[in-house]
């Protein structure tokens, strides 16, 4: 809600600097109506093409003042070629209904569109800020969603094909060829989730005209500067200076979000705008107003500075001998101009914001998911592998009706494992069952030839548990020569026991996912034991903690 707030002062702050004029401050009638269908336009999301015709209608009574707010109503509702030809008859009409002598018909043009394009702009990217701003959440999700599809593609090119061709070899009973094919598919299956993926694609924020807009109200105030110094040399290439730099400041910045970073560009903008205010004959005070808007970009620290270059302007002029009105003009003009270019500055850097925290977020989003992934893969496929290699290996040592029983359980498996593999990307919970584990493991590792002593003091079925018994019988089978495995589920956790260690404890990513799960749910995980003992410990005591009736998913890391 704030951000709206923060939306609508700017592009009332803008308004006020194009509607009110300091010689005329009761405005006609046709005027008022004019600012006050210019105020629903810019303030509310209620436009309609009638009140457009109405403000044309009404534009030849209210003056050429009221002409930068009828441009920007065109560009605001409506689109495409139109839009852009009924702009430029808006500020024709302003030429027309403006007093006859040629610099006056000339600034009331410019004027007119350069007035057009700042509203426009301001409020366009105000409005596209708040959009930004609330579908933030929206991109994270369909982030999430892109990225759950191509690891869903790539683990079935990877990890599928693979599961199915072994379902084939069990029934050709090829146990060297499952063997080679199980090994090689647990490579890939830990490889595809830590691919990196092409970012989603975004609309055009902010819009596409915002630099042009930028740009285009430079270079008509650039038109306007010649026309009133009258082309002379030494002042244009004054002005011409003045306006490079401004724009220079004013642009947004990838690396840069927000122009706070650049000081510097304003600090330079205060001499060169005094020359240009104290120039011998005609000045150009309206400079003045390009250095207190620099300085308002600039950020908040230096708005001390926009209140002495906005105070000095009306004293340097009286000093000159400008009159009273001609005094009050100029000084409105330099608000005016500072309100004007950095509302249009700002409201391009906080789109820019607004839209890399959005990036941000869903690439938080999407870094999270990819890791939840990779931790589903190498918890629930890696076991299933890791027993397919085993059971093909012990295959080769059995009698033909024994191999056969190992083949049907092979097959077995890689179903198993590949309706896993689907079920991966799609569903964040996946259950596993403690019991089936406990029972998979046991006929696994005496498969294997390891010798397997089962204890359980408690019946709680709990996945995290599940998960954590899978992972450390997965490691047994690739990491140890052991003879002897002892597991046991207690009240407070799981404790896994092993002889015949090999690998160094507490490597590999398997290791670090299941810490980050058992942190996660509030227990630890400890990793030990005597030399050539291995011996992994989960104390879980906040597993009765909770309602006992009541079945949970596995806490993420």
């Amino acid at each position: 809600m704030g951000h709206l707030v923060h939306n609508a002062l700017i592009v009332a702050v803008v308004l006020a600097g194009v509607a009110f004029d300091p010689l005329h401050p009761v405005p006609s009638l046709p005027f008022a109506l004019v600012l006050g269908l210019q105020l629903l336009h810019c303030l509310t999301p209620w436009r309609n093409r009638w009140t457009l015709a109405a403000q044309v209608v009404l534009l030849p009574w209210a003056g050429p003042g009221a002409a930068g707010m009828v441009a920007a109503s065109t560009l605001l509702m409506t689109r495409g070629v139109v839009r852009w030809i009924l702009f430029v008859t808006v500020t024709v009409m302003a030429a027309v209904i403006s007093p006859a002598t040629p610099f006056e018909i000339a600034l009331a043009m410019f004027n007119a569109a350069a007035q057009g394009l700042i509203l426009f702009g301001v409020t366009r990217l105000g409005d596209t800020r708040a959009a930004v701003s609330a579908t933030r959440a929206e991109l994270a999700a369909r982030s999430v969603e892109a990225e759950r599809t191509r690891a869903a593609g790539q683990l079935e090119t990877a990890v599928g094909t693979a599961l199915s061709s072994i379902i084939t070899l069990a029934v050709r009973a090829d146990t060297a060829r499952i063997a080679e094919v199980s090994r090689s598919a647990a490579a890939s299956a830990r490889a595809v989730p830590l691919n990196s993926a092409r970012p989603l694609p975004e609309p055009d924020l902010p819009p596409r005209l915002a630099v042009p807009i930028l740009v285009a109200v430079h270079a008509g105030f650039f038109v306007t500067g010649l026309i009133y110094v009258e082309g002379r040399p030494a002042p244009s290439i004054l002005f011409a200076g003045i306006l490079g730099l401004h724009l220079l400041h004013a642009l947004p910045r990838q690396s840069e979000p927000t122009p706070r970073r650049r000081p510097w560009i304003a600090l330079a903008l205060l001499p060169a705008s005094a020359a240009a205010l104290l120039y011998p004959g005609q000045g150009y005070p309206q400079a003045a107003g390009f250095a207190a808007a620099a300085f308002l970009i600039a950020g908040r620290a230096w708005w001390p500075v926009v209140a002495m270059v906005v105070l000095a302007t009306p004293a340097v002029l009286a000093v000159r001998g400008y009159s009273a009105s001609e005094n009050a003009y100029w000084t409105f003009n330099t608000i005016a101009v500072a309100a004007m270019f950095a509302g249009l500055a700002v409201q391009t850097a906080l789109v820019l914001e607004a839209r890399e925290a959005r990036q941000a977020l869903a690439a938080i989003a999407v870094a999270d998911e990819r890791r939840r992934i990779s931790r589903d893969v190498h918890d629930l496929l890696g076991y299933g592998l890791s027993a397919i290699t085993v059971k093909a290996e012990l295959a080769d040592r059995l009698t033909p009706e024994a191999a056969r029983e190992q083949l049907g359980e092979i097959a077995g498996v890689a179903r198993q494992s590949l309706a896993a593999l689907r079920a991966i990307p799609d569903d964040p919970d996946i259950r596993l069952s403690l019991t089936a584990e406990l029972d998979s493991a046991r006929s696994l590792l005496e498969s294997a030839g390891i010798r397997t002593d089962l204890r359980r003091t408690s019946e709680r079925d709990d996945a995290l548990l599940a998960i954590v018994l899978r992972e450390g019988v997965t490691n047994v089978l690739r990491h140890s020569a052991a003879t002897y495995c002892l597991i046991e589920i207690t009240p407070d956790g799981l404790v896994i026991v092993n002889d015949g260690a090999l690998a160094a404890r507490g490597s590999g990513s398997g290791t670090a996912n299941l810490i980050a799960r058992v942190t996660a749910a509030g227990g630890t995980l400890s990793i030990g034991g005597e030399p050539g003992v291995y011996r992994l410990a989960v104390l879980y005591p906040a597993l009765f903690d909770r309602d006992p009736d009541r079945v949970e998913p596995v806490t993420r890391g």
